[in-house]
Protein backbone atom coordinates (compact mmCIF):
# COMPACT_ATOMS: atom_id res chain seq x y z
CA UNK A 1 0.00 0.00 0.00
CA UNK A 2 2.85 2.63 1.04
CA UNK A 3 6.50 3.16 -0.54
CA UNK A 4 9.19 4.01 0.48
CA UNK A 5 10.26 8.00 -0.65
CA UNK A 6 9.81 11.41 0.11
CA UNK A 7 6.79 12.82 1.32
CA UNK A 8 6.23 16.51 0.59
CA UNK A 9 5.96 19.11 2.60
CA UNK A 10 8.14 16.99 5.13
CA UNK A 11 11.19 18.94 6.69
CA UNK A 12 14.08 17.44 8.17
CA UNK A 13 16.23 20.13 9.53
CA UNK A 14 19.88 18.98 11.30
CA UNK A 15 20.39 20.68 14.57
CA UNK A 16 23.91 22.10 15.63
CA UNK A 17 24.74 21.36 18.95
CA UNK A 18 27.34 24.49 20.79
CA UNK A 19 29.41 22.82 23.55
CA UNK A 20 31.42 24.46 25.79
CA UNK A 21 32.69 23.72 29.56
CA UNK A 22 29.32 24.83 31.29
CA UNK A 23 27.32 22.53 28.86
CA UNK A 24 25.72 22.45 25.34
CA UNK A 25 23.25 25.00 23.66
CA UNK A 26 20.96 24.07 20.48
CA UNK A 27 18.59 25.94 18.74
CA UNK A 28 15.61 24.58 17.77
CA UNK A 29 13.68 26.88 15.65
CA UNK A 30 13.99 30.55 14.23
CA UNK A 31 11.33 32.55 13.00
CA UNK A 32 13.32 33.74 10.09
CA UNK A 33 13.97 29.99 8.89
CA UNK A 34 10.42 28.77 8.92
CA UNK A 35 7.43 29.19 6.29
CA UNK A 36 4.65 31.26 8.09
CA UNK A 37 2.42 28.15 8.41
CA UNK A 38 4.54 26.41 10.78
CA UNK A 39 5.26 29.36 12.85
CA UNK A 40 4.79 27.23 16.51
CA UNK A 41 1.85 28.50 18.90
CA UNK A 42 2.90 26.72 21.92
CA UNK A 43 5.77 24.00 22.78
CA UNK A 44 5.64 21.00 24.62
CA UNK A 45 8.34 18.45 25.82
CA UNK A 46 8.17 14.86 26.48
CA UNK A 47 9.78 12.21 27.96
CA UNK A 48 9.52 8.69 26.09
CA UNK A 49 10.71 5.71 27.63
CA UNK A 50 12.22 2.94 25.48
CA UNK A 51 11.00 0.50 23.83
CA UNK A 52 7.97 3.01 23.78
CA UNK A 53 5.86 4.41 20.72
CA UNK A 54 3.79 7.20 20.84
CA UNK A 55 1.64 7.47 17.61
CA UNK A 56 0.99 6.80 14.82
CA UNK A 57 -1.62 9.19 14.83
CA UNK A 58 -2.47 12.05 12.28
CA UNK A 59 -3.79 16.17 12.98
CA UNK A 60 -6.39 17.28 10.13
CA UNK A 61 -5.53 21.19 10.84
CA UNK A 62 -2.07 21.06 12.65
CA UNK A 63 1.27 20.78 11.78
CA UNK A 64 4.00 19.61 14.42
CA UNK A 65 7.69 20.78 14.60
CA UNK A 66 9.79 18.16 15.94
CA UNK A 67 13.25 18.52 17.74
CA UNK A 68 15.07 14.85 18.25
CA UNK A 69 17.71 16.27 19.92
CA UNK A 70 18.70 13.71 22.48
CA UNK A 71 19.13 11.74 24.86
CA UNK A 72 18.03 8.65 23.27
CA UNK A 73 17.55 7.92 19.84
CA UNK A 74 14.17 7.78 18.00
CA UNK A 75 12.93 6.17 15.02
CA UNK A 76 10.67 8.42 13.40
CA UNK A 77 7.43 7.07 11.20
CA UNK A 78 6.05 9.18 8.31
CA UNK A 79 3.35 8.30 5.80
CA UNK A 80 1.68 10.85 2.98
CA UNK A 81 -1.92 10.29 3.83
CA UNK A 82 -3.26 13.51 1.62
CA UNK A 83 -4.98 12.12 -1.53
CA UNK A 84 -4.10 15.81 -3.21
CA UNK A 85 -0.33 15.20 -2.30
CA UNK A 86 1.85 14.06 -5.52
CA UNK A 87 3.67 11.67 -2.88
CA UNK A 88 0.50 10.09 -1.80
CA UNK A 89 0.90 6.90 -0.16
CA UNK A 90 4.93 7.81 0.26
CA UNK A 91 6.45 6.75 3.55
CA UNK A 92 9.83 7.54 5.29
CA UNK A 93 11.91 6.58 8.57
CA UNK A 94 14.04 8.05 10.02
CA UNK A 95 16.69 7.95 12.93
CA UNK A 96 17.10 10.69 14.99
CA UNK A 97 18.21 11.92 18.66
CA UNK A 98 21.15 11.35 20.29
CA UNK A 99 24.22 11.63 17.75
CA UNK A 100 21.98 12.44 14.93
CA UNK A 101 20.03 15.53 16.37
CA UNK A 102 17.49 17.11 13.73
CA UNK A 103 14.26 18.82 13.67
CA UNK A 104 10.72 17.78 11.25
CA UNK A 105 8.29 19.20 10.43
CA UNK A 106 4.94 17.08 9.58
CA UNK A 107 2.22 18.67 7.84
CA UNK A 108 -1.18 18.14 8.40
CA UNK A 109 -2.68 15.10 7.50
CA UNK A 110 1.01 13.43 7.39
CA UNK A 111 0.54 10.31 9.38
CA UNK A 112 3.45 9.97 12.15
CA UNK A 113 5.11 8.17 14.99
CA UNK A 114 8.16 7.92 16.90
CA UNK A 115 9.79 4.63 18.80
CA UNK A 116 12.41 5.20 21.42
CA UNK A 117 14.84 2.68 20.23
CA UNK A 118 17.67 3.58 22.72
CA UNK A 119 18.26 2.28 25.94
CA UNK A 120 17.40 5.65 28.28
CA UNK A 121 14.65 7.40 28.53
CA UNK A 122 14.32 10.20 25.43
CA UNK A 123 13.05 13.75 25.19
CA UNK A 124 11.02 15.30 22.46
CA UNK A 125 10.08 18.80 22.30
CA UNK A 126 7.63 19.90 20.11
CA UNK A 127 6.72 23.27 18.48
CA UNK A 128 2.82 22.76 16.87
CA UNK A 129 1.58 25.52 14.67
CA UNK A 130 -1.95 25.36 16.65
CA UNK A 131 -2.96 25.53 20.34
CA UNK A 132 -3.23 21.66 21.64
CA UNK A 133 -7.64 22.38 22.25
CA UNK A 134 -7.81 25.72 21.24
CA UNK A 135 -7.86 28.89 23.16
CA UNK A 136 -8.34 27.69 26.67
CA UNK A 137 -8.84 24.08 25.68
CA UNK A 138 -11.93 24.63 24.63
CA UNK A 139 -11.87 22.78 21.32
CA UNK A 140 -11.79 19.23 20.38
CA UNK A 141 -8.40 17.47 20.13
CA UNK A 142 -7.25 17.72 16.40
CA UNK A 143 -5.93 14.15 16.41
CA UNK A 144 -6.97 10.98 14.16
CA UNK A 145 -5.41 7.95 16.15
CA UNK A 146 -4.46 4.45 14.55
CA UNK A 147 -2.59 2.80 17.36
CA UNK A 148 -5.54 0.53 18.51
CA UNK A 149 -6.66 0.02 14.84
CA UNK A 150 -7.10 -3.16 13.71
CA UNK A 151 -4.95 -4.17 10.58
CA UNK A 152 -3.58 -0.66 10.63
CA UNK A 153 -1.64 0.54 7.59
CA UNK A 154 0.58 2.08 9.15
CA UNK A 155 2.74 -0.42 10.81
CA UNK A 156 6.00 -0.03 12.88
CA UNK A 157 9.05 -2.41 12.93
Amino acid sequence: MFKDGAIEGVQVKPLSKFSDGRGWLMEVFRHDELDGEYLPAMTYISITRPGVARGPHEHIDQADYFCFAGPSRFKVYLWDNRPESPTYRHRMALVAGEGAPIAVIVPKRVVHAYKNVGESDGLVINCPNRLFKGNGKKDPVDEVRYEDVADSPYELD
